[in-house]
């Protein structure tokens, strides 16, 4: 396996309340019929919450370090609409693609020496409302939203379905290079394909990392795509330049799980996805 090393220390963080980051300082639902902001509300949301921050244990940590106040925002048919992670200002747009809705946003950090603490690069993710309530249509139909959220079947269910998302990642920390990027992986995603595979997930783990070859360059607000393509095929993409894919159900839960799993880098980002999902689900 490939070794890079990182002169950091990691610990593992206190679980955070739920991010309300939105573009234009509010946060989005893509159940909501219209823009609607109340001040008011918004100002009593932000004045009960504190700015957090938390060290991770893995090589790229995560947190959502700030809090915005929120409202509703139509998603839905709003192509042009984005939404900014709040502590980054980096922004996702509410679509790409032809359906896939953003859902959740977070930031991912690491800490240098336990002195400092690096943001590293922020991620949208994002899913196919379309197939999201087919999935719920089949078999979870009588469940409230409320019901949804905690309802852990269902999310072991939503990650291994054939569902069309994607993880958008946007680079913050300027001097972050490729092989770092793909030495995380080697850790995050071998592990969890220990997890959920067993053992013997070396080649499927080297398929991976490999397409992020040392000749790709990734200077701050570069974008890399990880997209479950139709059937179970993991697509990446760098900069919106298509690098290679690989089709494995197994690898494709694996990274989901980084970003919606029961531990996942920002909890804050996955409770956002959650609801949202939920949302959608009810939205029949």
């Amino acid at each position: 396996m490939v070794s890079f090393r990182f002169p950091f220390s990691f610990s593992q963080p206190s679980l955070p309340k739920p991010p309300r980051a939105t573009s234009s300082s509010s946060r989005f639902s893509v159940s909501a019929v219209a823009v609607t902001l109340t001040v008011g509300a918004a100002a009593a949301v932000a004045a009960s919450r504190n700015p957090r921050h938390t060290i991770l244990d893995w090589v790229f940590s995560s947190h959502r370090s700030s809090l915005l106040p929120w409202g509703s925002i139509t998603l839905a048919d709003s192509s042009s609409e984005s939404v900014a992670e709040p502590k980054t200002g980096f922004s996702f747009p509410a679509t790409i693609g032809e359906s896939r809705r953003l859902l959740g946003v977070g930031l991912r950090k690491k800490s240098l020496l336990g002195l400092k603490n690096i943001d590293v690069y922020a991620f949208g993710i994002y899913a196919d409302c379309d197939d999201v309530k087919k999935l719920v249509g089949e078999k979870y139909a009588s469940l409230a939203a409320s019901e949804l959220r905690g309802n852990k079947a269902f999310m072991d269910q939503l990650m291994e379905a054939d569902i069309k998302m994607t993880i958008r990642l946007q680079i913050v920390y300027s001097k972050l290079n490729i092989r770092s990027v793909r030495t995380a992986f080697q850790e995050s995603v071998g592990n969890r394909l220990k997890k959920f595979g067993g053992v013997d997930n070396d080649e499927l783990l080297q398929s991976f990392t490999s397409l992020f070859k040392d000749e790709y360059k990734i200077p701050r607000s570069s974008i890399i795509d990880l997209t479950q393509e139709p059937g179970h095929v993991l697509s990446v993409a760098i900069e919106g330049n298509h690098v290679g894919s690989v089709k494995s159900k197994l690898l494709c839960r694996s990274i989901l799980d980084l970003y919606i799993g029961e531990e996942p880098f920002d909890k804050n980002a996955r409770e956002d996805f959650l609801d949202n999902v939920a949302s959608i689900a009810v939205d029949k």
